[in-house]
């Protein structure tokens, strides 16, 4: 059986190797520790999650941090969604900050620990459909995040744990009709 690490490793090598991240996108992610570890999302007790966030961060915040891309981090709907980022990405996108401050009963443990671990973070409401990747751990539905046009991204490695994975990727819209020529980079 592999460990959280090395799924979570597989899963978001898989990712960044599926979308072309560039510097100052923003990757948006959402995730249950409790669908994790094979409990429904939310339902997990103090501190019962607290070494699978611990290894999932490990992981994926060197990875996105690699590319230059920014990591937002989706909280729970207990504060409907609002997204956890660097200050530094708010001002250059633009996003209002919100005051809360995520804990795990009323943002989710991944929110928390993201939270804690950045130089400056801050709390938006809503990054206004600007994410270029979206990664959902455990169900947590971060699809109003991602700049349309959502494309799906058919992975081969799908789990963390117990939770289920699914990606999607910005691609730009399509504009023009019968004699239009696309670049097939883009797409």
């Amino acid at each position: 059986m592999k460990s959280i690490k090395e799924e979570a490793g597989i899963v978001f090598d898989e990712i960044i190797e599926k979308t072309n991240i560039q510097k100052g996108d923003i990757v948006v992610i959402g995730c249950s520790s409790s669908e994790i570890i094979g409990n429904r999302m939310g339902t997990s007790k103090d501190g019962e999650t607290d070494e699978v966030v611990k290894e999932l961060y490990e992981v994926v915040a060197p990875r996105i941090a690699a590319k230059g891309a920014y990591m937002a981090v989706q909280c729970c709907e207990h504060l409907n969604r609002a997204i956890v980022l660097e200050r530094e990405a708010a001002q250059e996108y633009g996003f209002e900050i919100v005051n809360v401050i995520p804990q795990i009963h009323a943002g989710g443990a991944f929110a928390t620990k993201h939270f804690g671990s950045l130089k400056d973070p801050v709390v938006v409401e809503s990054i206004n459909q600007k994410a270029t990747v979206g990664v959902d751990i455990g169900g947590v539905m971060i699809g109003m995040h991602i700049h349309p046009v959502v494309v799906p991204l058919h992975l081969d490695n799908k789990q963390i744990g117990e939770a289920r994975v699914s990606a999607g990727r910005y691609r730009p819209k399509y504009v023009g009709g019968p004699r239009a020529v696309y670049d097939k980079k883009l797409m």
